[in-house]
């Protein structure tokens, strides 16, 4: 899920608790779809999983739907997605959020349980994805209740909504990035799987304050083993790639693509990505006819990456991930039987009916599962 700068802090659609009820489309009363069979929840794991997440609007209606099994509503609800997703027998699950310190009180945790469980039957929705991130303390009451407030979800859910499937978003390695210190074996053992944020890897950057890649591949994969090595079984672990890269500006950009960047610091770190911005891959393909390099390939982060001068005369390099970089980790995703594969996000694409626009955006479905 992208950010608002630095680290995996993504988009928020943060709401008062008492108003989620009032935004089911279907109020439990009748099924919004043409076919009421599809307002049924669905039963039975698909195979590898292919986890999308939508940020709301249209661009769903888009997307390869011969692959995806669950999509991750995180924008407005829209009963017709979820009609959709349906039709193709894909789940569609809620976004689940809350401060730490509200669910420390077992009472307050039954409470929001309860009201996400009522959400998700008046929406005819299949899940939750619980999408925390904040920071947590190993010796913190938070702690424990997280792992809780997983465990509860999860049995809520699956006692609620036959075949109901609930997640937890954790970050690239379970090594405290971004101080989130969190009980990952328990919560792994708590909910049906893991969604491995594996971009934004420079949250936190400790070495040289230069632009590198949004994920690189050996970086990534070094996540990976530290979760399994933790004993965490790979069928519990989802890879999520991202469809969006980094749009940095260069202090100084040497002849050998090395920029130097301003020192923005982030949670004890000297320098983090919120030096640069996102940008979506389809703006960033947009982008590279007027770069100043071309398409460049860094062989050890396995990860692509151009330069520009704006209108200011300042260099600019734009890290990213295309389907060359993902193919790789997809790759490594089967190999090494996790669970599946997903991305942040779904929108992310340039879906207009421009013929090159077209091909990139297949080529980048197509990247998932290769």
């Amino acid at each position: 899920m992208p950010t608002l700068g630095g680290g995996a802090r993504r988009w928020r659609l943060l709401l008062p608790l008492a108003l989620l009820p009032l935004l089911g489309g279907a109020g439990g009363g009748a099924c919004p779809c043409r076919d009421p069979r599809l307002c049924d929840p669905l039963t039975g794991a698909g195979g590898f999983e292919v986890f999308v997440f939508d940020v709301g609007k249209k661009a769903w209606k888009s997307y390869d739907w011969s692959k995806i099994t669950t999509v991750a509503a995180f924008g407005r609800y829209d009963p017709e997605l979820m009609c959709y997703a349906h039709s193709k027998g894909a789940r569609i699950v809620l976004k689940g959020d809350v401060s730490l310190k509200e669910i420390v009180d077992p009472a307050k945790r039954a409470a929001w349980i309860s009201q996400q469980v009522d959400l998700a039957k008046k929406q005819y929705m299949d899940g939750i994805n619980i999408d925390i991130e904040q920071e947590v303390n190993e010796t913190s009451p938070e702690y424990y209740a997280l792992t809780e407030l997983v465990r509860e979800t999860t049995d809520a859910f699956h006692r609620e909504i036959p075949g109901s499937q609930v997640t937890f978003d954790v970050a690239w390695s379970p090594a405290c990035i971004d101080n989130r210190c969190y009980n990952y074996t328990g919560i792994a053992d708590a909910c049906d799987f893991l969604f491995v944020m594996s971009y934004d890897e420079q949250s936190q950057i400790w070495t040289e304050c230069v632009a590198k890649a949004n994920a690189p591949y050996l970086q990534t994969l070094v996540g990976y083993e530290k979760y399994i090595t933790m004993g965490i079984d790979p069928k519990k672990l989802v890879m999520g790639v991202p469809w969006y890269g980094y749009d940095y500006v260069c202090l100084n950009l040497s002849k050998d693509h090395v920029c130097s960047l301003s020192k923005v610091p982030f949670r004890g770190a000297p320098c983090s990505d919120a030096a640069g911005h996102q940008v979506p891959y389809g703006a960033i393909m947009k982008k590279v006819n007027s770069s100043i390099s071309g398409i460049l390939w860094d062989e050890v982060q396995k990860s692509p990456f151009y330069e520009y001068k704006d209108s200011l005369g300042h260099f600019h390099q734009v890290w990213y991930d295309d389907p060359r970089s993902i193919s790789l980790k997809a790759a490594y995703a089967k190999n090494q039987g996790l669970r599946g594969i997903g991305m942040w996000n779904g929108n992310s694409l340039d879906y207009s009916r421009e013929s090159v626009a077209e091909q990139q955006t297949e080529a980048m479905w197509k990247a998932l599962t290769p």
